[in-house]
């Protein structure tokens, strides 16, 4: 990335300066309604492929109840990850 111009970093430094009622947002409405949004949408992290051994029901259910169920044993490992994180 190219380091910015010295015009653009001299408008750049006037934004920063301005307070929230000094900026004009009427091009660009607060958004309100959020139920269309989907997450995970722009985010992907990075996969890497492991080889984990674990118990035939526990994968018999999982490719029983989900489409990918790969990404749901994702899904659940990242939530016992954060939530031991957090306390920690």
């Amino acid at each position: 990335m190219k380091p910015a111009t010295r015009d653009i970093s001299a408008e750049l430094a006037a934004i920063e300066a301005m307070t929230d009622d000094q900026i004009d947002y009427s091009d660009a409405p607060a958004v309100t309604d959020f139920s269309g949004w989907r997450r995970g949408v722009f985010y992907r992290p990075q996969k890497q492929a492991v080889t984990i051994r674990l118990d035939a029901d526990v994968v018999a259910w999982f490719k029983g109840s989900e489409p990918k169920y790969q990404t749901a044993v994702n899904r659940v490992l990242r939530d016992y990850m954060l939530s031991h994180r957090k306390s920690a």
